[in-house]
C-alpha cells in the first residue's frame, strides 16, 4: 500500500500491449527460452543479466541484410573500458539495409541484388519540404531513391572513393544530404554531417580532425523566412582544406532552383558542381560493399560547448542493429508509419530521421524554422500527412503553451501514435499540459534520453508499461544501467557504489552494449575516449548525466548534466528541479531561465545563481526574486534555494536549441572560455563575465 502512495499519475497505457511489436517479441522470446516475463522491467532485467543470449535473440529476430557468421557475440570476459568487438564474422552494409530492408523483409541478400518486385517501388518514399510551406517540395519514391544513390554511389566510385575514407557534408535536412548518405555508406566510406548555420569555426574544429576526402556543401540555405548565401563560407572551409593533403574537393549542391541564374561556385578553388560530379557516373547502378560488424560507419560530434567537439566514430553493425531494436520494437514503426522529427543534420537525431526508412517509414524531412510562416506550421503538416511519430524539443512544446496554441484543435491528430521530446530535460508541467490540454490521450509522450555518444538511447518509451508523469518511461533493453552516488570531480578509477533506489545519481552503463562508439576519430592509443567514459569509475561507462530511478515505475529523470549539478554546502541537486518551479509558476513573467552554480578558486562553498530571461510584458523586480525563493522554498527545500537571482538579456543556446549551462558556469567561477562554434548565440556569453565579481555586480545595484 505504501508503495502506491509513491506513484506519480499516470498519463497513458496501450490498450493492447500485446498486440504490439514489442509484445509479440516478448512472446517469442518467453516461448523460446521458457521464460515468464510479465512486463517491461522483467524483460529488461532479464536481457541485462542475459547480455549474450539476449542480443543473439535479437540478430535472429530483427531483419538485417548481412552475409557471415559470428563465433560469437561478445567475450563477456573482456573489460568494458577495452571497448569490445561484437558479432565477429557478420559484414553488412548501411545504406543496403536502408534501401531493401523493407522490401525484402530478409536477413541475408545476394550482394548488390537490386531486383525488387511488385508495387514497392512506386510508392512514396520520402518527402522533402521547405519551410513555411505544406506542400512538398519534393516526393521521391523508392525506386526514385533507389536510382538516385546508385547515380552518386558510381560518381564517388569514379572519384577514387573508397571503404574507410570520410565524406563530410554541410547541408540542409534535404534528400541531396540524405543521398550523400547512403551512397558514401553504400561503397563503405565514413560520413560525417553539419548543419549549415554551424559557424566556420566550428566546421573547421570539426573538418579538420577528421580531414575528409571530399566535402559536399548546400550553396545557399534558408531559416526564418532568409535566403542564406554561403559561398562565403564555402570558400573559407576550402582555403582551410586545401592544407591537407587528403581533401581533394568540395562538391556545390545547388539548393534552390529559383536564384538568379549569375549565382555559381565556379570561381572558388577546388570546388565542383553537383551535376559535373554526377556527370562522372557511368550508370545508376547499386553497389554495396559490406564491412564488418564494428567497422566505421559515421562520425558524430559532441557540442563542443567546453572544448573541442569530440568526433565520435560509430560502427554499421551498432547503428543498425540498435536502430532495428529501438525503432521496431520501442517505437512500433513499421511501413505504415509516417514520420516527422525536427532535427539539423548536425544533430543525431538526424540518424533517428532517416533510420526509419529501414521500416518502409515514410519521414518527412523539413528544413527550416519551426514558427513559419507562424508557430502552427508543424502542427498543420501532422495533420496534412498524418504523422504517426512526431519529433520534437521541450522548447517547442514551451512555445506552444505560451502562444495558447492547442494542437489537437488545430489539426486532425488520429493517427499520432507518439512523440518524442529530446534535447533537454522535460518539465512534469508539459507532461500535464501534453494530455490536459494540446494532444489527444492515445497518443504517447516519448521522453528520451542517450544521444551522440551511443547513437541511440539510455532511456526511452516503450508501449508496454504505463507512462507516468515526468520523466523517461523506461530503460534501453540490453544496455545495463545504474544512478551511481557522484563521486569529487577529482575522483579516478573508484569503484562505485549504486545510489540508495531513488535517490540521485551518476548515470552510468555497467556493461558492454554494441552501439558503444568505436572510437573517437584521430584518439591514438584511445586516451580521450577513456578519459571521456572511463576515468571516473572502474570498467563503467559515465555518461555525464544526474538521474534519478523510481524504484516502483522504475521511470527515469534526468535532472541535469552531472558536470552541472548544484552543490550547495553539499547538498547535490539538478537545474531541471529549479527549471520545472519556474514553468509553472512564472511563466507569466519569465520566458526562460537558467540555473548554474558558483565557485571561484576564492570560494568556500558554491553559490546558485539564477538567471531569468523576462517576458517584454514584465519588469524584473526584487519582489519577483523574493517570491520566487519562496515557491522555490515551498516546492522543493530551503537548500535549493538560489543564493542570487538576476535578469538577463539572453540564455546561450545550441544551433538545436540546447540550453547551454556549463560555459556559463565555468564564466561566473572566473574563467575566460573560448565559445563553441555550434553556440547559435556566442555573444550572450559577454553578458555574463561582469558576474565573477558578483560583490561588484550588487554593490552597484544598491546604488541605483
Amino acid at each position: 500500500m505504501a508503495s502506491s502512495l509513491m506513484l506519480p499519475r499516470k498519463l497513458w497505457e496501450h490498450p493492447d500491449p500485446h498486440s504490439t511489436a514489442l509484445g509479440q517479441f516478448r512472446k517469442r522470446l518467453q516461448d523460446t527460452k521458457g521464460l515468464d516475463l510479465p512486463d517491461y522491467h522483467s524483460l529488461y532485467q532479464w536481457s541485462i543479466s542475459n547480455i549474450n543470449d539476449f542480443w543473439e535473440f535479437c540478430w535472429n529476430y530483427l531483419p538485417i541484410i548481412h552475409e557471415g557468421q559470428h563465433e560469437q557475440i561478445l567475450n563477456e570476459n573482456a573489460r568494458m573500458d577495452s571497448i569490445p568487438d561484437w558479432f565477429p564474422g557478420i559484414r553488412l552494409n548501411f545504406a543496403e539495409n536502408i534501401l531493401f530492408t523493407a522490401t525484402t523483409g530478409s536477413h541475408s541478400a545476394k550482394p548488390n541484388d537490386t531486383t525488387v518486385e511488385g508495387k514497392e517501388n512506386e510508392k512514396i518514399a520520402l518527402t522533402e519540404i521547405r519551410e513555411g510551406n505544406l506542400e512538398p517540395a519534393v516526393d521521391l519514391t523508392w525506386s526514385e531513391l533507389r536510382k538516385r544513390t546508385g547515380q552518386l554511389t558510381q560518381a564517388m566510385k569514379a572519384a577514387g572513393i573508397q571503404r574507410g575514407d570520410r565524406i563530410a557534408i554541410v547541408g540542409s535536412n534535404s534528400i541531396e544530404t540524405l543521398l550523400v548518405l547512403l551512397a558514401t555508406t553504400a561503397l563503405g566510406a565514413i560520413f560525417s554531417s553539419a548543419s549549415t548555420d554551424t559557424g566556420v569555426k566550428g566546421l573547421l574544429d570539426r573538418l579538420l580532425q577528421i580531414k575528409p576526402r571530399w566535402i559536399f556543401m548546400d550553396d545557399f540555405s534558408t531559416y526564418n523566412g532568409k535566403m542564406i548565401d554561403l559561398r562565403p563560407k564555402m570558400a573559407a572551409v576550402v582555403a582551410a582544406m586545401i592544407k591537407i593533403s587528403e581533401f581533394e574537393g568540395m562538391v556545390s549542391i545547388p539548393r534552390f532552383r529559383n536564384r538568379p541564374a549569375e549565382i555559381n561556385t565556379e570561381h572558388l578553388p577546388q570546388t565542383h558542381t553537383l551535376a559535373s560530379f554526377l556527370s562522372r557516373a557511368s550508370s545508376d547502378r547499386l553497389e554495396f560493399v559490406r564491412v564488418g560488424f564494428r567497422e566505421a560507419l559515421l562520425i558524430a560530434f559532441s557540442s563542443g560547448t567546453s572544448g573541442d567537439p569530440k568526433c565520435i566514430v560509430h560502427s554499421v553493425g551498432g547503428v543498425l542493429l540498435n536502430s532495428n531494436k529501438e525503432g521496431r520494437l520501442n517505437r512500433s514503426l513499421d511501413s505504415s508509419s509516417v514520420v516527422l522529427q525536427y532535427t539539423t543534420t548536425g544533430w543525431i537525431m538526424y540518424l533517428s530521421s532517416i533510420s526509419s526508412l529501414l521500416f518502409g517509414a515514410r519521414p518527412i524531412l523539413y528544413d527550416g524554422s519551426p514558427f513559419l510562416p507562424d508557430a502552427t506550421v508543424l502542427v498543420k503538416l501532422l495533420g496534412k500527412y498524418q504523422v504517426t511519430h512526431f519529433g520534437i524539443s521541450p522548447r517547442w512544446m514551451q512555445e506552444m503553451r505560451k502562444h495558447q496554441i492547442v494542437p489537437r484543435k488545430l489539426a486532425s491528430l488520429e493517427n499520432l501514435v507518439s512523440v518524442t521530446s529530446t534535447g533537454m530535460v522535460l518539465s512534469e508541467s508539459l507532461f500535464d499540459w501534453f494530455y490536459d490540454e494540446a494532444f489527444l490521450p492515445h497518443t504517447l509522450l516519448a521522453n528520451i534520453s542517450g544521444g551522440t555518444d551511443i547513437a541511440g538511447c539510455f532511456a526511452l518509451e516503450n508501449p508496454i508499461s504505463p507512462l507516468y508523469r515526468g520523466g523517461c518511461q523506461g530503460p534501453s533493453l540490453g544496455v545495463p544501467i545504474a544512478a551511481f552516488e557522484q563521486e569529487d570531480a577529482d575522483a579516478r578509477m573508484v569503484n562505485g557504489t549504486g545510489s540508495v533506489p531513488g535517490e540521485p545519481g551518476e548515470l552510468v552503463a555497467t556493461k558492454p552494449f554494441p552501439n558503444m562508439p568505436i572510437s573517437f576519430w584521430g584518439d591514438e592509443g584511445g586516451r580521450k575516449y577513456f578519459e571521456a567514459y572511463f576515468a571516473r569509475y572502474n570498467n563503467v561507462w559515465t555518461q555525464g548525466d544526474f538521474i534519478t530511478i523510481n524504484p516502483t515505475t522504475h521511470q527515469i529523470t534526468i535532472l541535469g548534466r552531472s558536470d552541472g549539478v548544484l552543490n550547495p554546502s553539499g547538498v547535490r541537486f539538478g537545474s531541471a528541479e529549479i527549471y520545472n518551479v519556474i514553468e509553472t509558476k512564472f511563466s507569466g513573467h519569465v520566458v526562460d531561465s537558467l540555473c548554474v552554480g558558483q565557485r571561484r578558486p576564492t570560494d568556500d562553498d558554491e553559490s546558485v545563481i539564477l538567471f531569468l530571461l523576462m517576458r517584454p510584458s514584465s519588469n524584473f523586480s526584487h519582489e519577483l526574486a523574493a517570491q520566487i525563493k519562496t515557491t522555490i522554498r515551498k516546492a522543493l527545500s530551503a537548500r535549493h534555494v538560489p543564493k542570487y537571482i538576476f535578469k538577463t538579456p539572453a540564455i546561450p543556446v545550441t544551433v538545436n536549441m540546447k540550453k547551454v549551462e556549463l560555459p556559463v558556469k565555468q564564466i561566473v567561477s572566473g574563467k575566460t572560455i573560448k565559445p563553441s562554434g555550434t553556440l547559435l548565440n556566442p555573444e550572450s556569453l559577454h553578458y555574463y563575465y561582469q558576474f565573477a565579481k558578483i560583490e561588484e555586480v550588487l554593490q552597484a545595484q544598491a546604488k541605483l
